[in-house]
C-alpha cells in the first residue's frame, strides 16, 4: 500500500470516527494535510484558517504564502515537504484550538507521522509543539532541535506571528535557515 493511500485512509477514519463534530459542523471540510508523503520535513501547524477551510489545504493564506518564502530561501518548494495541523476542522472566529480538540485529533497525527516517517518534524506555533513536546516553552526553545522517542523536532514561531510583528519575521527567518543544517546532521 502506497503511503497517500495510507494517508487517504487516516483522513477517512477521522470522517468515520466522527472527530470534534461540532467543530466539523462549522467547518467547511477537512483540512487534512498537503504535500509529499515520502517528505524528510512535516510542517504541523495549529488549525486551518478561512482561507484553509475553503480551500481545504492547510497553510494557503497569507502565513502560507512567508511559510512558502522561508522554503524557497532554503532551496525547497512546498512539493518537497508535508504539511499538516494538530486540529483538521477550523475552529470558529479563528479561535485557538481548545485542549480536548487537540487531543481527539493527536491519535491521527501521530498516524500521519508513522506513514511519512519524516526525518525532521518542525512544529508551528505554541499549538503544536505543546501537543508533540508538553511542557516546553516555545520562546525558550524555538529554533532548537529536539529529540523525543526517536524522531527529532524543532519548534518555529508561527509564520502569522511573523504577519504582526515585524521582529519576529527576521527571528523565525533565522530559525527557518537552521534546518538544511539540522537535516544534514540527523
Amino acid at each position: 500500500m502506497s503511503k497517500q493511500t495510507e494517508l487517504d485512509k487516516i483522513k477517512e477514519d477521522i470522517l468515520k470516527d466522527k472527530i470534534c463534530p461540532d467543530l466539523a459542523k462549522g467547518a467547511t471540510q477537512l483540512v487534512f494535510g498537503d504535500g509529499n508523503p515520502g517528505a524528510e520535513l512535516v510542517f504541523i501547524g495549529e488549525a486551518p484558517g478561512k482561507n484553509e477551510d475553503i480551500q481545504g489545504l492547510p497553510f494557503v493564506g497569507a502565513a502560507g504564502k512567508f511559510l512558502n518564502e522561508m522554503l524557497e530561501g532554503i532551496g525547497m518548494e512546498r512539493s518537497d515537504v508535508y504539511i499538516t495541523n494538530i486540529v483538521k476542522y477550523r475552529p470558529p472566529d479563528n479561535r485557538d484550538p481548545l485542549p480536548d480538540e487537540k487531543a481527539a485529533f493527536l491519535p491521527y497525527l501521530r498516524a500521519q507521522l508513522a506513514v511519512i516517517k519524516p526525518k525532521l518534524v518542525i512544529t508551528l506555533g505554541r499549538h503544536s509543539m505543546d501537543s508533540l513536546l508538553p511542557g516546553l516553552r516555545i520562546s525558550d526553545c524555538h529554533g532548537q532541535a529536539k529529540r523525543l522517542n526517536g524522531q527529532v523536532y524543532l519548534p518555529l514561531f508561527h509564520p502569522a506571528a511573523a504577519l504582526y510583528n515585524g521582529a519576529m519575521r527576521q527571528t523565525l527567518i533565522d530559525d527557518f535557515n537552521k534546518i538544511p543544517r539540522i537535516l544534514a546532521a540527523i
